[in-house]
């Protein structure tokens, strides 16, 4: 715990400090220490606070502010941040409740949503406050599978086919061999993919209530290390991209990666009118043409307002990877016209989500997950992490039912303004 000056007692988590603060900068800038040492040589919390005023000094910055913080030095240091300082404050807040009529996730749910940007959690609220006054969003979880796909360069085009037959034809053995580095996921799939002599073997896991990148990147050394021995074939790359990790993909909008989630709420004309200020003829041309039509012309791989923006501010509040927020863009938003109004859906193909290890771990960022029921291992295994995927989803559908109820009432750049983030200061 930091105190009021941002400096945190040694004791409970590093030891007494042998040395003066002085005499390890001492050291630190001539060299017979590293900064990534400080850790075993006197401890986290001093560790930390030791490479700040390092860094203040030969930046010339005070860092006051992020040397003010309550997450566990000790863990946050050693698992989740190397060269730790401090931390940086993202302000966290509420949208909600949403009642949410999903497989896993059952009931009504604050979100909490860590963001810098002004209007997003007001709109996701309004959002948020339709879907619950029309009865819930319902969501489904369609998909659950990481993937890792290693890369080898095989001899020829016909070394290459070789080399895909025999992998596919062995994903029995792969299988065994992935359960013997966990016991808590399994390896459930298996395609290959040939380009010239490159041979791509993407393998798929089920990671239980974990993200599991790290869980499946072991596994799947291991089974590349078999399948170069059998096959002659060079490992090149235990990652070659047709995961795809951390960039948008078709082939994740397609076959999906992480949790793939459907979420979709039925509006009535109403409650429209009541809501947004606008009818559903708009709502469903607003999404026609900007999320379907525009996002095609140009190119997009994502059909949708901002949904990358809720799975952002989900993300970082929760303890995911941020980087994964990239996933949250590939997201197709759809508006359907019924006799009573419009049905409104989000199809997220690929959610890396978890609620164990990595970040969920950091004090603060399990606090969210707490408030979300999701923290820990699932009952049965598995279920915490698709939960949170069905409630980021509803997040995502409030998210974007705002903002497309702003644009079809024209009401965008004004909420903005109000709310103190317009173009005019």
């Amino acid at each position: 715990m930091a105190d009021d000056d941002g400096h945190h007692n040694a004791a409970g988590q590093g030891g007494p400090v042998r040395e003066s603060d002085a005499e390890v900068q001492s050291r630190i800038r001539a060299g017979t220490v590293k900064l990534y040492e400080l850790e075993k040589q006197i401890g986290p919390a001093d560790a930390v606070r030791v490479r700040r005023e390092y860094i203040e000094q030969e930046t010339g910055t005070t860092l006051k502010n992020i040397g003010t913080f309550s997450i566990d030095t000790g863990r946050a240091a050693t698992r989740n941040c190397e060269n730790m300082i401090g931390a940086v404050q993202v302000p966290v807040g509420v949208a909600g409740p949403v009642l949410v009529n999903g497989e896993y996730a059952k009931g009504k749910f604050w979100l909490p949503l860590a963001t810098t940007e002004g209007a997003l959690i007001a709109s996701v609220n309004r959002g948020a406050s339709a879907i619950t006054k029309a009865g819930g969003a319902e969501v489904r979880v369609l998909h659950d599978g990481m993937t890792r796909a290693p890369v080898f360069a095989a001899k020829s085009v016909g070394h290459a086919k070789e080399v895909a037959d025999w992998a596919a034809a062995h994903e029995k053995d792969f299988a065994a061999i992935a359960a013997t580095t966990t016991s808590h996921g399994q390896m459930t799939g298996l395609s290959t993919y040939v380009a010239g002599t490159s041979v791509f073997v993407r393998l798929e896991f089920d990671t239980k209530d974990a993200m599991g990148m790290n869980m499946v990147t072991i596994a799947s050394a291991k089974i590349a290390d078999e399948i170069a021995k059998a096959t002659g074939a060079r490992l090149i790359a235990l990652s070659g991209n047709m995961c795809a990790d951390k960039k948008p993909a078709a082939i994740n909008a397609i076959m999906g990666r992480g949790r793939s989630v459907v979420a979709g709420i039925a509006l009535s004309h109403e409650l429209i009118e009541k809501i947004f200020k606008t009818d559903a003829k708009s709502m469903f041309e607003v999404n026609y043409r900007k999320n379907l039509v525009g996002s095609a012309r140009a190119g997009s791989m994502g059909f949708n307002a901002h949904a990358a923006n809720v799975v952002a501010a989900m993300f970082i509040a929760c303890g995911q990877d941020a980087a994964h927020a990239i996933d949250g863009s590939t997201c197709m938003t759809t508006i359907d016209p019924t006799d009573d109004g419009v049905y409104v859906s989000v199809t997220l193909p690929s959610l890396p989500v978890g609620t164990v290890g990595g970040g969920t771990g950091v004090d603060t960022q399990q606090e969210c997950l707490k408030i979300l029921g999701v923290a820990g291992s699932g009952t049965p295994p598995g279920a915490n992490a698709k939960k949170l995927a069905e409630i980021i989803a509803a997040g995502v559908l409030a998210g974007e039912l705002s903002l497309i109820g702003a644009l079809a009432a024209q009401h965008l750049a004004r909420a903005h303004q109000e709310l103190g983030r317009g173009v005019k200061r």
